[in-house]
């Protein structure tokens, strides 16, 4: 899952800082907000942000924030707060830059990049998204250098029930990428998806066949496939392909990893080309359309709300969240196999760590241990332990006592102790449904400020 926190952890939480800083000031002067943006530079540096990057980053935000309206404003750190938040979704790109797909079909996209940047898998997420758009997708590959690289693609589109071209490592690129386009014409394809060969390090070999390729395919988008944990070498690396080829968006993979991420902050600004789409797991499903505005907002601790609820209406089933919600409206009893129904739909939203990811900084504090990995475990477990129960003891959880508890705990291989647990967490989630069902929204408030002070 995309953590954020993990990332850009030490950029987020450097500039969350500066944020709490600035709101403690009663005015403002030129003197703090160079302090100010003394740090943010630092954690930008950090982040091995590229340092032309940094530098206009800096002088942007420096110039509005020392203007008249911030200074005289009557919340001058809520203003530069709302500058830095600007100046940084600028620097990514401002808004999502969509694929192009206006063109007689098929529409060609040519996936470019090294050896190892998730150029294969990626193809294979951006088709699945594409079938989920009812789009009819072809994958190719004319990757005839690495073992097993056409087999790889031919595997993840069977498992994704999407067609791929039947090519294989004996043929020359070029007669995959003409007997592609062939075979997309006369089966009505909507899109093809093709994959290219990779290098370990750019050379003149593979510059000269993709080239030939870009030539021989005249796809609609050309997308360059880089692995964010490359730091600087990622931004080098998209700059030498945008020298050769006509680029037309970029994907950032391996987001998910411990990269100081400061690739996704510099490769839109160097290279001139939008960010189209950021993978954020190995998943099949971790591709993510990149939306610069809210990735400052994630930045900045202030959450990803939009995304959230994208990500619910994608993976939460309607149905059940609807007699869900019957059930609680009428009284009826709320038992453990709607509690774990609920941990089920919170996992196909990516678990834990990718919900409290999107919440603002604040919010996702409160959930304390519940969050990351951690939160996830604590998931699967509570499943488990459900599942351990007979029918009668998830409608009853009252009929649970020592033998059965014991019982149940074998079956899950859990101490008793996280039973007992469960079902006090099970107890508490009751009495708020009970509330809520006899419209008392107002006392579950104050009995969730109870459990978490922070909460106003």
């Amino acid at each position: 899952m995309l953590r954020i926190d993990t990332m850009l952890e030490n950029l987020s939480g450097r500039l969350q800082q500066v944020i709490k800083s600035l709101r403690g000031q009663a005015r403002l002067t030129e003197e703090n907000i160079a302090d100010a943006l003394r740090e943010v530079r630092m954690a930008l540096l950090e982040a091995d942000v590229a340092l032309p990057v940094v530098k206009d980053f800096i002088a942007h935000v420096k110039e509005r924030a020392q203007g008249r309206d911030v200074l005289q404003s009557l919340t001058p750190g809520q203003a530069v707060i709302q500058v830095v938040h600007e100046e940084l979704t600028k620097l990514m790109g401002e808004q999502n830059a969509g694929l192009n797909l206006s063109v007689v079909p098929p529409a060609i996209l040519l996936m470019a990049g090294l050896q190892g940047s998730g150029k294969t898998t990626t193809s294979a997420k951006l088709a699945k998204l594409l079938k989920e758009q009812k789009k009819k997708v072809l994958l190719a590959s004319a990757d005839v250098y690495r073992p097993a690289a056409i087999e790889q693609l031919k595997t993840l589109a069977k498992s994704l029930e999407i067609d791929c071209f039947d090519s294989n490592a004996t043929q020359k690129p070029a007669d995959i990428a003409a007997a592609t386009l062939d075979f997309a014409k006369r089966h009505f394809y909507d899109v093809v998806i093709f994959d290219t060969a990779g290098r370990l390090a750019i050379d003149e070999a593979m510059m000269a066949e993709i080239k030939h390729l870009h030539g021989l395919l005249d796809p609609i988008e050309t997308l360059f496939v880089v692995d964010a944990m490359q730091g600087q070498d990622a931004v080098n690396t998209a700059k030498a392909f945008g020298e050769t080829l006509p680029l037309t968006g970029i994907v950032l993979t391996k987001l998910d990893g411990d990269a100081r991420g400061g690739a996704a902050l510099s490769v839109r600004h160097i290279t001139g080309k939008p960010i189209k789409y950021i993978g954020v797991s190995e998943k099949v499903d971790g591709l993510e359309a990149f939306h610069p505005e809210r990735m400052a907002s994630r930045v900045l601790g202030m959450g990803d709300v939009l995304s959230l609820i994208e990500q619910a209406q994608k993976n939460v089933d309607i149905d059940e969240a609807k007699k869900l919600a019957e059930k609680v409206k009428s009284g009826k009893n709320f038992d453990l196999d709607d509690f774990k129904a609920q941990m089920s739909q919170m996992r196909k939203m990516g678990g834990m760590g990718a919900l409290m990811d999107k919440m603002p900084a604040q919010m996702a504090g409160m959930a304390g241990q519940m969050s990351g990995e951690a939160g996830d475990k604590a998931i699967r477990r509570i499943e488990g332990i459900i599942n351990s129960m007979t029918p009668l003891e998830r409608r009853k959880p009252e009929v649970i006592k020592a033998t059965r508890k014991r019982r149940i705990a074998a079956g899950a291989g859990v101490q008793v102790q996280e039973v007992n647990r469960l079902l006090n967490q099970f107890e508490e989630v009751q009495k708020m449904m009970k509330m809520f069902s006899k419209g008392g929204m107002s006392k579950m408030m104050r009995a969730m400020q109870g459990r978490f002070p922070g909460m106003r």
